[in-house]
């Protein structure tokens, strides 16, 4: 969303010639932040891609996959927070662009929990016998809205897109609703064989990791649209 910010305001207080170096620095770091955040995203997008394969593919590999991508996250928060304390301090940046900053500053803090819980949900699948595990499809649903809905945040923020951060944070809802119907469906499991109780009750604290992740994914959406227009009544 970076390349609708104004950074006009610095001409009036440099000299000549200056003042357009330093904006064309400040928009080279901001288009710079944009693909890092894009990057994050998109680790984060895999991270719960990969322990979703491990647990409807029966795909072990991919749990160690996705311990890898959780240590690329954290180091890509280390990377743009960096980037972000440099264009706060160096570049002097106006409202709307301090606006943006900010809210990347707390959206990389959203993101690297996405990572942490899409490790614990690998973690979790890796004690897990491959062939017991069933394959309920409110949680297949809820595990792929979920996905959706961390994409389309990270789009909305490049996009700078009021409306479809506004359309993850309704998402938010179904995603609540399928976590509903997996625990329904989970009781009823439980209740038929009980011998399998531990296997039904990991199944319930994936989808509890799952509707976590599509509420920082919701976070994301509100930072987007405090980015935006400053609001926070989202």
């Amino acid at each position: 969303c970076f390349p609708c910010r104004e950074t006009g305001g610095l001409k009036n207080i440099l000299p000549e010639g200056l003042g357009d170096d330093m904006r064309n620095e400040f928009s080279r770091q901001l288009n710079l932040l944009n693909r890092e955040m894009t990057e994050m995203g998109n680790m984060c997008k895999t991270a719960i891609e990969q322990a979703m394969e491990a647990l409807f593919a029966g795909d072990m590999n991919s749990t160690k996959n996705v311990i890898l991508v959780e240590e690329q996250i954290d180091q890509k928060e280390k990377d743009i927070e960096s980037l972000c304390m440099k264009l706060l301090l160096r570049q002097q940046p106006v409202a709307s662009d301090l606006r943006t900053i900010s809210a990347a500053l707390k959206m990389i803090s959203d993101m690297e929990r996405i990572g942490d819980q899409a490790e614990d949900i690998a973690e979790i699948v890796e004690y897990m016998e491959a062939d017991a595990i069933p394959q309920e499809e409110n949680l297949k649903s809820m595990a792929q809205r979920t996905v959706d809905m961390v994409i389309l945040s990270i789009e909305a923020f490049v996009a700078c897109d009021e409306s479809m951060a506004a359309e993850v944070i309704e998402a938010d809802d179904e995603v609540d609703d399928y976590f509903l119907k997996v625990k329904e469906d989970l009781v009823i499991m439980i209740a038929d064989s009980p011998e399998e109780g531990g296997l039904y009750i990991d199944l319930m604290m994936i989808a509890k990791y799952l509707e976590r992740i599509a509420d920082h994914a919701t976070n994301i959406a509100e930072w987007v649209v405090y980015g935006i227009t400053g609001r926070r009544d989202v």
